[in-house]
């Protein structure tokens, strides 16, 4: 997947929005006010940083050399990924997946009926 794959991929989640709220490079993928991906546009391979249960976290950095903790997140529930062409497109997407599902069940019940 490439960096606008990914972005595509991740702005098609029932009420995703983006935005540049830290700097010019980092972009930030947010359901319901809450981050659920954040992207290096400048970096090359792309890197993309992910929420995920801490269990997961931990299994997918010992399965994955290009999965460590996340790059000044906190590093129980973030990897960051560097997207080298070493995980295939599916499992990215099913990552992208359950971090924009672990923010979204953390939202209040209102805000998540408006997303459907």
């Amino acid at each position: 997947m490439n960096i606008e794959t990914l972005r595509e991929y991740c702005i098609a989640r029932p009420g995703a929005t983006e935005s540049f709220p830290f700097d010019e490079v980092t972009l930030v993928f947010k359901v319901g006010n809450k981050i659920f991906a954040l992207m290096d546009t400048e970096s090359r391979p792309s890197t993309l940083a992910l929420k995920c249960d801490p269990e997961r976290a931990v299994q997918l950095r010992e399965e994955y050399t290009t999965v460590v903790p996340g790059y000044h997140l906190n590093k129980k529930h973030w990897n960051t990924i560097t997207v080298d062409g070493s995980v295939r497109s599916s499992e990215l997407q099913a990552w992208i997946d359950h971090s924009y599902q672990l923010v979204r069940k953390s939202l209040p019940r209102a805000v998540r009926d408006s997303l459907t």
